[in-house]
């Protein structure tokens, strides 16, 4: 049987932050997660992109929203 697990949502800059870090969450109820909190979903940094970057890519391939 085939996995059918709802994208989730990943957002750079969390509500009332200044931070620019990729943060991730399964679903709208749940609270955002630091993307390296998330190794089930984290993908190995490259030197030549932003921290985040593969990580991002990978889950917008996967149809995970970007908020």
């Amino acid at each position: 049987m085939e996995n059918h697990q709802i994208p989730g949502e990943m957002i750079w800059r969390l509500p009332g932050s200044d931070e620019i870090a990729l943060h991730l969450r399964t679903s709208p109820s749940e609270p955002w997660r630091h993307y390296k909190d998330c190794p089930e979903f984290a993908q190995p940094d490259s030197p030549n992109f932003s921290e985040g970057y593969p990580t991002f890519v990978s889950l917008l391939k996967k149809n995970w929203k970007a908020l």
